[in-house]
């Protein structure tokens, strides 16, 4: 089998459960580390699918490795290859398929309720029996939802939460946190968002985001399960 070509921006914004869950299925992958400098491939034809994590830029920034990502996006969906993307994942797909990426009106920062929006096709990659979850989240852009899409998540803070289209899944959450990966990402909060921390109810501290840290997490892990055994029914052989 192919593997699943995994891009990774940040050091800190790996891939984390989501490899857990590719090798627990058997399932190959490679890590391209766009962080590291490795390129970006010219097509989506030696994948069986694409998944783009998270990153602090934005998909608006002048950097030559967004224009790249964004063509292979178009181009694994010209070819059928199936595109999973995580927070930035998620908007470079929305802006490859022509949707705009912008600013949020707030920061959405730590544990938050997530709607799951009742849709035929939400029932298809989340089931009929899951009305809401506690996510994750580290953002303060948006994606808008392209054309063709039909919107399945939403939260208080942020409406546009996950879209799908056919095969291939954006998501403004992260399903894909450890606790050890959250617990790094904490590191970073005081000199990114210490300042709105009691001033902005979608900003959470360091405290609050490692509460009850391992049942959260758990409980996240099993709502990625459902969206990635839908998505890896896609895969090309």
């Amino acid at each position: 089998m192919k593997p699943v070509a995994i891009f990774r921006h940040m050091p800190t914004e790996g891939p984390a459960y989501f490899a857990t869950y590719l090798e627990r299925k058997k399932i190959p992958y490679r890590v391209i580390a766009i962080d590291a400098g490795e390129a970006v491939p010219a097509d989506a034809a030696a994948f069986a699918g694409l998944c783009f994590m998270g990153g602090p830029m934005s998909v608006n920034d002048d950097l030559p490795w967004i224009a790249q990502e964004l063509a292979l996006i178009r181009d694994a969906v010209a070819r059928d290859v199936p595109v999973l993307g995580h927070c930035l994942g998620g908007q470079l797909m929305a802006k490859a398929l022509g949707a705009p990426v912008t600013r949020n009106p707030v920061k959405e920062i730590g544990w938050g309720e997530v709607e799951v929006l009742p849709t035929a096709i939400t029932a298809q990659w989340l089931g009929g029996d899951l009305s809401s979850f506690l996510s994750f989240h580290w953002h303060g852009e948006t994606f808008a939802v392209p054309d063709g899409a039909t919107r399945i998540m939403a939260s208080a803070a942020c409406p546009n939460q996950a879209f799908v289209m056919g095969k291939h899944f954006a998501m403004q959450c992260h399903v894909e946190m450890t606790a050890e990966m959250i617990r790094s990402w904490c590191r970073d909060w005081a000199k990114e968002v210490e300042a709105l921390a009691g001033r902005v109810a979608s900003v959470q501290t360091p405290a609050q985001m490692e509460q009850e840290i391992d049942d959260k997490v758990r409980a996240l892990n099993a709502v990625a399960d459902r969206i990635y055994d839908r998505w890896v029914e896609g895969l090309v052989k």
